[in-house]
């Protein structure tokens, strides 16, 4: 029994000292977890950060001001002045053009409101002219943004395409070093020749080649993804599949009317040619009268006889242009030309538009259709591998057979992993083409 206890105490000493020592372990911090990101995620990100947007909105902030500018000459100016002078007696200035050469010793205080009563038209369209080009530029920030968007949708599977191909590269090496090593071990009990091993190291040195080159090709495509969102350098992301697209509709037409409807730079192009046609409009208001009216009042504390303490006066006055070296209409034939020029290039950006839309939707079906067609591929080239390693194994084949079948593997299983991105890329470019890429 004292045995016993003996032992009992010295058990519960050993348990209390290892739970004191633990408790000294310090705590082994849990790695950082990469972020994960979807696609929506990622484009409100972008939309939140990229400086080219940010221009583009600042731009578009700024056109407004354009207007608020133009608006201005419909409401008065006022001036307040403070005006002293002193002059010796008598003094009368004697050189110079029509003038008031009286000078007399005084200082003033007077407040000066010049108002534009009409102009028969020029500033109105100026006015216009200038709402026309903010909206003009608020197109532009928008069809910037779906440029964002899209980068970000090419990157955003690009990423993902180039960690399928990794995985198909990382999976090649190791099959390949399996078999390398087993073709080693039968030539070793001399089942199998040098030449054999020959090719099975080339092989597996070309798979460690497409690694090294799968590695770099996702890092490239974590830059891009980077630039994308706006960040300043790259970052590891947990990206999220994103649900297959539907196939491109049988016919483009329906599809290339939606775009001239939807896409913003088109729209953009529209605002700028109204804006040349109001802008054209005010350069050939220029040959009309301006009529404005001025009024002026103020008070003299300090002043000379015949002046007295204080002063007021207003006047309306009509301008007339007559001649001026054809100046206006030269600057209306300006505006004119530009706004015919202004009207071509918006045609020729439906044109191009329409051409894009057109490619666009080729490009999807293209892409759509070779998913069928990798898929069957990748059945093919894995029923042939299988076959090929069974030859082998029986000695019915050489090791050139084998190798060929599989690189036929790889090339199949990475067209295959591609397919899908391919098409998810050119699906964004389609919508992108038709201005509905959000």
């Amino acid at each position: 029994m004292r045995r016993f206890g003996f032992q009992r105490t010295v058990i519960l000493c050993a348990l209390t000292c290892a739970l004191g020592l633990a408790a000294t372990i310090p705590t082994l911090a849990a790695p950082p977890q990469t972020p994960k990101l979807t696609l929506k995620d990622a484009e409100a990100l972008a939309l939140r950060n990229h400086p080219l947007l940010q221009a583009a909105t600042f731009e578009a902030e700024a056109a407004n001001q354009v207007t608020r500018e133009e608006k201005s000459a419909y409401y008065p100016t006022a001036t307040a002045s403070l005006t002293g002078a002193g002059a010796i007696p008598d003094s009368r200035i004697a050189a110079g053009f029509l003038n008031n050469p009286t000078i007399y010793n005084r200082y003033s205080n007077g407040l000066e409101i010049n108002q534009l009563i009409a102009d028969f038209g020029r500033t109105s369209n100026l006015v216009a002219s200038a709402r026309l080009g903010a909206k003009a530029a608020s197109q532009s920030a928008q069809q910037t943004a779906q440029d964002v968007l899209l980068a970000v949708n090419r990157a955003y599977f690009g990423v993902l395409r180039g960690q399928a191909v990794l995985k198909v590269a990382e999976e090649t090496v190791k099959a390949r070093r399996i078999l390398a090593d087993q073709i080693t071990t039968l030539e070793k009990n001399k089942l199998r020749s040098l030449v054999d091993v020959s090719f099975a190291e080339v092989d597996l040195a070309q798979a460690q080649l497409l690694l090294v080159q799968a590695q770099n090709g996702e890092k490239a495509s974590y830059a891009e993804l980077a630039d994308a969102l706006g960040l300043a350098n790259p970052q590891p992301f947990d990206l999220a599949e994103e649900p297959m697209p539907p196939a491109p509709i049988a016919d483009p037409t329906d599809l290339i009317v939606q775009a001239l409807q939807d896409r913003p730079d088109l729209s953009s192009a529209r605002f700028s040619h109204e804006a040349a046609l109001r802008y054209a409009r005010a350069e050939r208001d220029l040959w009309m009268p301006t009529i404005t009216a001025t009024g002026a009042a103020g008070l003299t504390p300090a002043y000379q006889v015949p002046l007295s303490d204080r002063y007021a006066a207003a006047g309306i006055n009509v301008n007339i242009p007559i001649f001026n070296g054809f100046l206006f209409s030269a600057r209306h034939q300006e505006a004119n030309l530009r706004a015919k020029a202004a009207d071509q290039s918006m045609r020729d950006l439906a044109d191009r538009i329409s051409r894009d839309v057109r490619t666009a939707w080729l490009d999807a079906g293209t892409a759509y259709q070779r998913l069928a067609v990798t898929a069957q591929l990748l059945k093919e080239a894995t029923l042939a591998l299988d076959l090929a390693q069974a030859r082998y194994k029986l000695g019915l084949s050489s090791i050139v057979e084998l190798s060929q079948a599989q690189l036929n593997l790889t090339q199949a299983q990475i067209a295959d992993s591609s397919a899908k991105y391919d098409f998810q890329i050119q699906s964004a470019v389609l919508s992108y083409q038709m201005g509905q890429l959000h």
